[in-house]
Order: C-alpha cells, then structure tokens, then sequence
C-alpha cells in the first residue's frame, strides 16, 4: 500500500478522503469545460470545494460519510439529485449565475431523491451555505445506528422546512465570514482549467460525412457513443468499458495503456472517467474519429450502448466485496445478453 500511495503521489493523485465519514470526493458533469449546454464550468466549483473540504477539522468525523456533485449544464450528467448535497448552476431572472442546491438525496436500501434547500444561491455564498448545512448534520446526524446515518434521513425525519430554517440561521453566523468568496481567487481557480489550444476547425468534415455515409457499424457508433463539442471540428468520444463477456466497468491493463497512448494521439492527452463507469476522450478532431474509431474496435472498447438499456453500472458483488449480500455481474451479463439481441432482431423467451 505505501508504495501505491506513492506512485500516484509522483502523478498529483491522492487517496485523501476516499473512505471514512467525511466529506469525500467531489463529482463533476464528465462533460464539464466542453458540454455546448454549460452555462458555466462546474470543475471551477468542484476544485473551491475540494480546497475548503481536504481535512476539513470540523467534519472529519461526520455522522457518515458525504458527498457533492455537481453541474453546470440543464441536462443532470452527474445525477445529482441522488447525492448528499447536488449543486446545479443556473441563471436567475436578471441573468446573474447561482446555484440551485438540493439536499438529502440518496440510493442504497433507501433511495431518495433530493430536496431543492435554496432555488438560487449567489456564487461568493456558495462556501458559507455548504459550511452552515454541514454544521447542521454533524450536529443533528444520528450516530447510534449505521444505517440511518445519512443526511437523508434527517432531512426526511425533520421535513426540508425545518431542516432549511437550522441551515438558515447557522448560516446568518457565517456568511460574511472568511468563507465568503473572493471573485480573484475563484477567477484564478477557473484560470487553471484553460489548459488546452484548440485548432482552428471547420464545423463539417466531407471526408467524415463520407466514412458515416458508406460504414454503418461506425455511423451506428458515431450516433451513440459520441456527443457535439463546444468548439467546431472537434467532438466528445464515449468508450465504452460494457463489452459483451466483461464485469461493466472493468479494463484491462493493456486496454489501460493503450487508451492512454490513444488520448496523446487523439485527445490532447486527455482521459476522463464517468460515474457511469465508462471512460471519455473529450477532445477529438472530427477527421479522426473513423482511426479511432477503428483502434477502439480492436480493444473492444467501441462498443455502442451509450445511454442505452445495456451502458449497466454494475458493483462488484460477491465476487471481489466482502460486503455484498447478492452476485451482480453475472446478472448485468444477463440483461446485456437479452437486450443486446434486439439490435439485431432477435429475442428471447
């Protein structure tokens, strides 16, 4: 273990708060920086959060454990209305950025979607108001039994109402405190995210029009497992860790490297992972979908299910947790057997 911990500390990675009742790590929309209905880059917020969370002294010992998502386009990539605390940034009537926040949302063996707290929090408050509801449920969290000690539950228990007027009046204490944020330090923290030098690209490639035109297995992937990109000429790639015969989510070590020599060819050596349990090469040239397409297709890693009844997030189950109290892959292996027919024209009975 401690020569893992150092490998990825020599890469800027860390297992910090991965594990425990604190606040863990924050997610962000997988299409965060290049999704073309952002109203703003959601990492910007992620990384202020992620600054004011790390050994945060006060909830490093919560009820259980905690966790943020959150987005910056209409369309919730990130299922945030199933997290601890979801933050959606929106536009208010007068067109000023804030965030819609919902609290108590959850799976698990009591799924609950979260409830809206406040509709429209400005953006320097956004520290203080996480830091009020915070100080709220490490104060009224239940402790004495595991499985009820979610923020979910209390804010079930108590109704959002009441729940809204604690986070309130803790917050009146705070929030022209220190925690207030400074419009420099969150322009320096969204400075950091423009990383990349974009080529200037047509919008429309005839020699793709071509490729989707006369090859239907690469139009039919072209269709599901990539999306529109901000920037012309360029497009965001799904690949695809569903592969008939495979654990959902698993990838191989030289499936590993390759996709990783893959990204420095093709994608500005850029990889990103989805909640959804695939991976993303967000910043391809349209001229060279079809070689890549081609390189994924021999990793089977091409296959094109995105968003569909077989893109399956599946745990592991009794084959590799310890916790698990049933088998799952060979059950999402199943229903990605029966449904992966129907393309085809086949069914069972």
């Amino acid at each position: 273990m401690p020569e893992i911990l150092q490998e990825l500390a020599n890469v800027q990675m860390h297992a910090i708060q991965t594990s425990g009742n604190c606040i863990r790590n924050v997610t962000s929309d997988p299409l965060a920086g290049v999704a073309i209905d952002e109203i703003e880059d959601p990492r910007i917020w992620c990384e202020l959060i992620r600054q004011w969370s790390t050994l945060h002294p006060e909830f490093s010992f919560l009820p259980r454990k905690f966790k943020f998502a959150v987005t910056g386009s209409s369309e919730d990539r990130v299922a945030s209305q199933v997290h601890d605390i979801g933050l959606q940034l929106i536009r208010n009537e007068f067109s000023e950025i804030g965030f819609k926040v919902t609290v108590g949302g959850g799976l698990g063996r009591t799924p609950v979607i979260g409830k809206v707290i406040n509709p429209f929090l400005t953006r320097l408050d956004l520290i203080s108001y996480l830091e009020a509801i915070l100080r709220v449920y490490n104060l009224h969290g239940r402790r004495d039994n595991l499985y009820k000690a979610r923020i979910k539950i209390l804010v079930n228990a108590i109704g959002i109402d009441q729940f809204r007027d604690q986070v309130d009046a803790e917050w009146q204490q705070i929030s022209e405190s220190d925690l207030k944020l400074d419009p420099l330090h969150i322009q320096q923290v969204a400075d950091s995210f423009l990383t990349h030098e974009y080529r200037n690209l047509p919008a429309e490639d005839d020699t793709l029009k071509s490729q989707l035109y006369t090859n239907p297995i690469f139009s039919t992937w072209y269709r599901q497992n990539t999306r529109t990109h901000k920037i012309a000429g360029y497009r965001i790639v799904y690949l695809s860790l569903k592969d008939h015969g495979m654990a959902p989510g698993d990838i191989s070590e030289h499936q590993l490297d390759t996709v990783a020599d893959l990204a420095d060819q093709y994608s500005l050596g850029e990889i990103r992972t989805t909640y959804s349990q695939n991976l993303i090469l967000a910043q391809v040239e349209q001229s060279e979908l079809f070689q890549l397409w081609q390189a994924l297709h021999k990793l089977k890693l091409a296959t094109p299910n995105i968003a569909t009844v077989n893109d399956i997030i599946c745990c592991p189950g009794f084959d590799f947790c310890a916790l698990a109290n049933a088998t799952s892959i060979d059950v999402s292996e199943d229903i990605m057997r029966r449904f992966g027919k129907l393309d085809h024209g086949e069914t069972y009975d």
